[in-house]
C-alpha cells in the first residue's frame, strides 16, 4: 500500500511555494552517500539548518514555515504510529495466566488473544509512556522524601540571541527554530547552575518535563529534591530563595524591570472575565493573593509569602494605565531572574500533600483540543492517541531536534509485580500459545527470580524487594538475576 506522505513528490505538491522548482522531498527510499536509508526525521532536521551565505526560502515562509514544520512533525510520527499498527503481532501482550486460560479452552490461535490494537510505553508521550514516568517520580519521593522545589521556566521571545537572529522584516513567531534552540540551550545552561552548580542548594534527585503553551512557546517544569542540610524548613529559610514583592526602583532597578516586565500575573477578577486564567469567575491560580508582613509556613502546597502592603502600586509598564502591587507578584528568585531575563516561577513545596499532583501534573501527556465519543467494542490506543491531537511548531522542532522532553534523575529500576503466573509476557501470533507457554523465559520474571534468590543465596534474604535492584542486576535478555560486584 503506497501513502502519499512517504513519496518524494509530496513536498513540492502540497508546498509549491516553498519548492518552485520542484526539488524532490524524502521519501522511503532516500539514501545517503553511503547507501544508507535517511530517517525522515534526519532529513527535515538537516533541511531546517540555518547555513551561512545561504538564503533559505522555506526560513522565510512565515506561518508557512509553522505550518510545514508541523506537517513533517506529523508524518514523521505517522510513519512511526503506521509501524506500531501495522506490526501488532511483535508487541501483542498478555497475560501469562490469560494464555493458559486460553488453551484450557481450546484456542490455539494467539491471535484471538490480547489487546487489539496497543500504543506501547516506547512511544514517547504516548500515555502508558506518561504514566510509567510517573510511577518512576513517585519512587523518588519513596526513596528521597518530598520534592523541596517546583521550578517553571518559560522561554522569551525577546531574548538578544533570538532578536538577532532575525532576518528582516521577521518577527519571533516567524522562526520557532530559533525559539527552539535558543530555549533549549539556555535551559540547559539554568539546569547546569541548578543540578550542577547548586543555585538553589545541592540537588539529590531531580525531574523535569518539557512542554508548550498553546501560543507556541516552550516551558519547563522541574521538580527538585535538595540535600538533608540544604531543605528549607522555616519562613526565614524560605525568604532567601524566594520573593513575591516588587523590589524598590531606586536600589535594585534592573530586578524591578525584570519583575514587571516578566512576574505579574496580568489583573484579572470581576472586571476581566474574559482573562485566560479565569474559571468559573474566579481566577484558577488564585490571584489576587493576599497581604502578608512575613513568610508563614501555610496549610497546603505553598507557603503564604511576604507580600506586604506598605507601597503604593505601581505602572506595569511606562505609560501604562495598569496599576499593579505585591498582590499580583508570580514567586521568582532574584539571581535566576536577572540571569535569564524570562518567566521562572520558584515555589517551596511545603507540604506532602503537593506530591501527587505535582507530578501528575507534569505528567499529564499532550494537549489535545476535542473530544469524541464512539460506539463500538475496539480498543485501538492509537487512534485515541491521535484523535484531537494538538501540535504546534516549536514542539514538532523540538522532536524533530531530538531534544530531550522529559528526563528523571537518579534513574529507577522498574521491578515487576504479579501474581502467581499473572505476569505480562510478550509473544508474536505466529507461535502456537502451547509453545508459548512452553518457552522457560516467559515463566521468569524480576519477581520469581527475586525469590529464586532468597533461596539459594542467603545474603539475598537480608534485601526488600524494592533494595533488591542496589544489590542485583536483572539481565533482560536472558531473565536471571545476577549479583553485583562491591
Amino acid at each position: 500500500m503506497t501513502f502519499m506522505d512517504t513519496a518524494g513528490y509530496y513536498d513540492p505538491i502540497q508546498y509549491p511555494l516553498l519548492f518552485p522548482y520542484g526539488s524532490y522531498g524524502w521519501s522511503i527510499n532516500s539514501l545517503d552517500t553511503n547507501g544508507r536509508t535517511i530517517p525522515c526525521r534526519a532529513f527535515y532536521a538537516y533541511l531546517f539548518q540555518i547555513r551561512l551565505h545561504v538564503i533559505s526560502i522555506i526560513l522565510l515562509a512565515g506561518r508557512l514555515f509553522q505550518q510545514f514544520i508541523v506537517d513533517n512533525f506529523v508524518k514523521i510520527e505517522a510513519n512511526k504510529l503506521r509501524w506500531l499498527r501495522d506490526h501488532q503481532d511483535t508487541i501483542r501482550a498478555e497475560l501469562y495466566q490469560g494464555l493458559q486460560d486460553c488453551l484450557d479452552a481450546g484456542e490455539l490461535n494467539p491471535v484471538n488473544a490480547g489487546k487489539k490494537t496497543i500504543l506501547p510505553s516506547s512511544f514517547v508521550g504516548s500515555p502508558r509512556d506518561m504514566n510509567q514516568r510517573y510511577q518512576d517520580a513517585m519512587a523518588l519521593v519513596q526513596h528521597y522524601g518530598k520534592p523541596d522545589l517546583f521550578v517553571t521556566m518559560t522561554c522569551n521571545p525577546t531574548w538578544r540571541e533570538i532578536v538577532e537572529e532575525l532576518l528582516p522584516g521577521q518577527t519571533p513567531q516567524d522562526r520557532p527554530d530559533l525559539i527552539t534552540r535558543i530555549f533549549h540551550a539556555k535551559f540547559e545552561e539554568f539546569k547546569s547552575d541548578v543540578v550542577d552548580k547548586s543555585a538553589l542548594g545541592k540537588v539529590v534527585a531531580y525531574v523535569y518535563v518539557v512542554e508548550f503553551q498553546k501560543s507556541g512557546l516552550p516551558h519547563v517544569h522541574m521538580l527538585l529534591i535538595l540535600d538533608e542540610n540544604d531543605k528549607p524548613r522555616s519562613p526565614e529559610e524560605y525568604d532567601k530563595i524566594v520573593r513575591a514583592e516588587i523590589p524598590d526602583r531606586d536600589e535594585e532597578p534592573r530586578l524591578y524591570d525584570v519583575v514587571l516586565k516578566h512576574m505579574i500575573h496580568k489583573p484579572c477578577g470581576a472586571g476581566r472575565r474574559n482573562s485566560s486564567c479565569m474559571e468559573n469567575g474566579v481566577c484558577k491560580r488564585k490571584f489576587p493573593k493576599s497581604f502578608s508582613a512575613s513568610t508563614i509556613q501555610g496549610d497546603n502546597s505553598y507557603p503564604i509569602y511576604r507580600r506586604r502592603g506598605d507601597r503604593p502600586a505601581v505602572p506595569l509598564h511606562e505609560n501604562s494605565t495598569t496599576y499593579v502591587d505585591n498582590k499580583w507578584v508570580v514567586p521568582y528568585n532574584s539571581w535566576l531572574l536577572l540571569k535569564y531575563d524570562c518567566h521562572i516561577n520558584v515555589e517551596i513545596c511545603s507540604s506532602i500533600k503537593c506530591v501527587k499532583y505535582l507530578y501528575k501534573y507534569v505528567h499529564k501527556g499532550v494537549d489535545r483540543v476535542s473530544m469524541e465519543v464512539r460506539t463500538g467494542s475496539e480498543n485501538n490506543e492509537i487512534q485515541q492517541f491521535v484523535d484531537a491531537r494538538w501540535v504546534c511548531a516549536p514542539e514538532a522542532l523540538w522532536r524533530i531536534y531530538q531534544f530531550t522532553l522529559t528526563r528523571m534523575c537518579p534513574s529507577v529500576e522498574r521491578l515487576q509485580l504479579h501474581l502467581q503466573n499473572r505476569q505480562q509476557i510478550r509473544f508474536n501470533t505466529n507461535q502456537s500459545i502451547e509453545d508459548i507457554l512452553q518457552m522457560p523465559q516467559n515463566s521468569r520474571t524480576m519477581l520469581t527470580e527475586f525469590f529464586k534468590m532468597n533461596v539459594s543465596d542467603p545474603e539475598a534474604r537480608k534485601y526488600l524487594y524494592i533494595e533488591f535492584p542496589q544489590h542485583y542486576r536483572w539481565l533482560t535478555s536472558s531473565k536471571n538475576m545476577e549479583k553485583k560486584e562491591e
